[in-house]
C-alpha cells in the first residue's frame, strides 16, 4: 500500500513571509488615506483650520509628547478603563457563569438583564450624574457597564455550549461540582469567554471616551473636547489617533494572550 504524505511545495511561503504579506496588505489602506490627506492639505481642498496637514499634526504630537501632556492624558484614560473593565468583567464573568450553570438563576435574572442591556451605556450617564456626581465614580461605573454586558452574554453562551456528554464523563469519574467547572466547563467555554473579554474591553474603551467627552477635565476624551472648543483640529486629530492606536494595541494583546492560553487546542501534526 502506498502512503502519500502531503508536504509544502517550494512555492509555499514560509510563516514569516505570510505574516509580512498580511502586514503589508493591512498597511495599504492607511498609507492610501495618509497620501490622500497630504494631497488634500497641500492643494488646499479644505482650509488648514479644518484639515491641518499631516506634517503639522506630527509636530503637534511631538510637542505634546515632549511636554508630557499626551502621556498624562493617556495614562489617566488607561487607569480609568483598567479599573472599570476589571469591575465589569469580573461581575459579568460571575453572572454569566451563574446563568449558564443554573436554570433557576437564568429564569430570575435573564429577563431583567436583557432589559438592562438594551439601554445604551451612555444613556445611563444623566441618571448616574444625579446619583454619584461627575467624579471618578461615574466614569468607572459607565466603563464597567460597557464591559459587563458582553462578558455576561459570551460567558453564558460558552458555558451552555459545552457538550453535556463531557459533563456526564465528569460525573462518571466522580468529579465534584467544582472539578467539573474547573476542568470541563471553563476550559470548554474559554474561546467564548475571551470573545466577551475582547468585546468588553472594546466597549469599555469607547464608553470611556464617551464619558470623558461629557464629564471630565482630563483624559483623551477631554482632549477631543478641548481641541474642538479651541478649534485646535491638530490636537483633535492627535487624540483620535492615540485612541485608535491604544484600542488596537489592547485588542491585539488580548488576541495574543488567547493564542498562548489555548496552545492545547493546536492540532497535532
Amino acid at each position: 500500500m502506498t502512503v502519500f504524505v502531503e508536504t509544502a511545495g517550494e512555492g509555499t511561503p514560509s510563516p514569516w513571509r505570510r505574516r509580512l504579506a498580511l502586514g503589508l496588505m493591512g498597511a495599504i489602506f492607511p498609507a492610501a488615506f495618509l497620501l490622500l490627506w497630504w494631497v488634500a492639505s497641500e492643494r488646499g481642498w479644505l482650509a488648514e483650520q479644518i484639515l491641518p496637514s499631516p506634517v503639522y499634526v506630527y509636530g503637534t504630537a511631538r510637542d505634546m509628547i515632549v511636554t508630557g501632556e499626551l502621556l498624562y492624558h493617556a495614562s489617566v484614560s488607561l487607569r480609568r478603563v483598567v479599573m472599570g473593565f476589571a469591575f465589569g468583567a469580573a461581575a459579568g464573568l460571575g453572572l454569566g457563569i451563574a446563568m449558564g450553570l443554573s436554570r433557576r438563576v437564568e429564569d430570575y435574572v435573564k429577563p431583567l438583564f436583557l432589559a438592562f442591556a438594551q439601554i445604551p451605556t451612555l444613556g445611563w450617564i444623566p441618571l448616574l450624574m444625579l446619583l454619584v456626581g461627575i467624579d471618578e465614580t461615574l466614569k468607572v461605573i459607565v466603563i464597567a457597564k460597557g464591559a459587563l454586558v458582553p462578558m455576561v452574554v459570551n460567558t453564558y453562551a460558552g458555558i451552555r455550549g459545552v457538550s453535556p456528554k463531557y459533563i456526564e464523563v465528569g460525573h462518571a469519574l466522580r468529579f465534584s461540582d467544582w472539578q467539573i467547572l474547573r476542568f470541563i466547563v471553563l476550559p470548554g467555554a474559554i474561546p467564548s469567554i475571551f470573545t466577551g473579554i475582547r468585546y468588553g474591553l472594546t466597549h469599555s474603551w469607547t464608553s470611556l471616551v464617551g464619558v470623558e467627552l461629557l464629564a471630565s477635565s482630563e483624559g483623551l476624551g477631554y482632549l477631543l473636547v478641548w481641541g474642538r472648543q479651541m478649534f485646535w483640529l491638530d490636537t483633535v486629530i492627535v487624540a483620535m489617533i492615540v485612541i485608535g492606536l491604544v484600542g488596537f494595541a489592547m485588542d491585539k494583546g488580548l488576541d495574543r494572550t488567547e493564542t498562548l492560553i489555548q496552545r492545547w487546542k493546536r492540532e497535532e501534526i
